[in-house]
């Protein structure tokens, strides 16, 4: 039996496919030159070399037509039609008819019903529809497609219009809509020809009648004789008579009186008001309160209940309109239910009115507001919380802000401090001897006194006064006078709150200070700590005057020792008696006063530790 080589080949295929671990498909899509084409693969399955092939299309062909038989051989049969869809042999063919609707009109005085024109497209390739109204300008209508390509339902049933259903002559409802159907082009009458349907003859295409009265030129009315505006725009053109006046609002809430400037237009007896605007005034900032227009005076008799407010007025309605003689100085004119009285105007005005009316007198009217009477702040009294500073802020706003401090001064005498001793004057005999430190800042004019505590005395001590302002006795809320430096001198006597301290002693830097400003002092103040710090200065002059400081030591031993032979001695007593015998305070004594005292004491002097004391 022979075998063909095909065959050989063909059995060698199945036996390698048999064989086979790989079942990939080459790739066939490509890209060249940013497109994207096929190309026939070159590998089979698995990579497998494909046979090109030997036979051409027209054997190809010819073997597809073939049947089994076994007589007379094969038989050709003729291939079959080639097949065209639909959407293939109707493509861009497009079926046109030319249509209208009526449209109602239910708000239009001058029109019931509008007819308007449409042109319906019927597309062969899918059997849709739309329908297209062409625009007109400025017709105020929504124009252009009223109704989108798709398949138009024809009724309940489920079925779609069809393009056996079209023709000329017919009415066409579609979505509750009926479209007249009166012309075609003639690619659609050669199409339904074509397809066995009688075309209707065209009819005409109605036209809309509001449409063509708009068309229609309007006939112009007759005026009877009368004086002839336009002179009168020739004559007056660009003269305008000026008038300055109030429009009083304050009936109305937040109202306000408002100056405004009223222009009376001769050429065509117009008035405009415009609202004169200052700067903050807090108003916006329209400048035109009543555009130019006639205004009217006297209304003829109407029906009330015609709606003139939302009409124009004609000239039927007014039975007299405003004229230059209803305006004048001084008097109340009411434009459109606004009351505007006039109170001057400009030169070119009283020009005017003095050669057409005879008018002479243009006094302005005063309307200046009367300044209001300035009524008196009444501050209240002190309520002892805080400062007096403090507290009157309560008294001049609303918001009160802490009271405004002198910040340059504050830079000057930053840190700077006069120290005080003080004693307390006082009925309970605790107090007596309890000593203070009055301390006076003079970057804001405070006080604060502070008490050095003292082991068992029963008072803890510290601070006494925190630091404040304080008043001096007489002074009132309304006009507080605090203390200041020149007040404090040696013996005078600070009230402080009720509590009345008397200054016994200073800081030297208090003296420093008083000496370097004594221009800022009075002279009786700076002498007062000057004699205060001599008895002090005596006794540096004399510890300073050469005496070698191992003898005074000595002399100060022998003086304890002959103190100490006394019975108990005191000398607080002591003290006081020299305190007492020291009338100037100038910390020194003579020597008779000096014996007298040591004799009312017993203190025996020996004329050698005399001589050398």
């Amino acid at each position: 039996v022979a075998i063909s080589p095909k065959f050989m080949q063909y059995f060698d295929s199945w036996i390698s496919f048999q064989q086979k671990t790989s079942f990939h498909r080459t790739q066939t899509m490509d890209f060249k030159n940013g497109y994207a084409f096929f190309r026939l693969p070159r590998e089979g399955v698995g990579g497998e070399t494909l046979f090109a092939n030997q036979l051409s299309q027209d054997e190809l062909d010819g073997l597809c037509t073939k049947g089994a038989t076994l007589t007379y051989g094969q038989v050709k049969r003729p291939a079959p039609s080639r097949f065209t869809p639909a959407f293939v042999a109707y493509d861009k063919k497009v079926l046109k008819f030319d249509a209208y609707f009526m449209e109602e009109v239910a708000i239009s005085p001058e029109e019931h019903y509008r007819i308007r024109h449409v042109c319906l497209y019927y597309y062969l390739e899918d059997d849709s529809m739309c329908i297209i109204e062409p625009k007109v300008k400025n017709s105020g209508l929504f124009q252009g497609k009223l109704m989108r390509r798709h398949r138009v339902p024809k009724n309940e049933h489920g079925d779609y219009y069809h393009w056996k259903d079209l023709n000329l002559g017919i009415d066409l409802t579609i979505y509750g809509r009926t479209y007249r159907l009166v012309n075609c082009d003639p690619f659609t009458k050669v199409f339904l020809e074509s397809q066995g349907i009688e075309v209707n003859p065209p009819e005409e295409l109605v036209s809309d009648p509001y449409t063509e009265q708009r068309r229609m030129p309007v006939q112009k009315p007759i005026v009877p004789a009368s004086p002839d505006p336009f002179r009168q725009f020739l004559a007056y053109d660009t003269k305008v008579l000026r008038f300055y006046a109030i429009w009083d609002d304050t009936n109305c809430a937040f109202g306000d009186h408002h100056p405004c400037i009223i222009h009376y237009f001769l050429a065509d007896d117009t008035v405009e008001v415009r609202e004169v605007h200052k700067r903050n005034d807090g108003r916006d900032p329209f400048p035109v309160l009543m555009r130019r227009q006639r205004l009217p005076k006297v209304f003829a008799d109407k029906n009330k209940n015609f709606p003139s407010c939302v009409l124009e007025i004609t000239d039927h309605e007014v039975q007299e309109w405003y004229s230059p003689k209803d305006f004048a100085i001084g008097k109340t004119v009411t434009l459109l239910g606004r009351t505007f009285l006039i109170y001057d105007c400009d030169k070119f005005t009283q020009d005017f009115y003095r050669e057409k009316y005879g008018i002479t007198d243009f006094q302005p009217v005063d309307v200046n507001k009367k300044p209001l009477e300035k009524v008196p702040q009444v501050i209240r009294p002190y309520n002892g919380f805080g400062i007096p500073e403090d507290s009157l802020q309560n008294c001049l706003s609303l918001f009160p802000k802490p009271p405004r401090k002198d910040i340059v001064k504050m830079l000057e005498n930053n840190l700077k401090v006069l120290r005080y001793q003080v004693a307390l004057e006082s009925p309970v005999p605790e107090d007596k001897n309890r000593r203070f430190i009055l301390s006076y800042f003079l970057s804001d004019d405070t006080i604060g006194i502070y008490e050095p505590p003292v082991r068992n005395s029963g008072i803890p001590g510290g601070k006494y006064l925190k630091r404040t302002k304080v008043t001096k006795p007489g002074s009132t809320p309304e006009n507080p006078i605090y203390y200041e430096p020149s007040d404090f001198t040696i013996g005078s006597t600070i009230e402080v709150f009720g509590h009345r301290f008397i200054i016994t002693d200073a800081d030297e830097y208090v003296l420093n200070y008083l000496e370097r400003n004594a221009e800022s002092f009075p002279a009786a103040t700076v002498q007062s700590i000057r004699d205060h710090f001599l008895p002090r200065k005596m006794v540096v002059e004399t510890t300073s005057s050469g005496i070698p400081k191992k003898d005074l030591d000595d002399l100060i031993v022998e003086v304890q020792k002959e103190l100490k032979l006394l019975e108990p001695f005191n000398t607080r007593q002591f003290h006081e008696a020299f305190h007492h015998f020291d009338k100037e305070g100038s910390g020194f004594l003579d020597k008779p006063r000096f014996l007298n005292i040591c004799d009312r004491f017993n203190v025996p002097t020996s004329t050698i530790l005399l001589t050398k004391v």
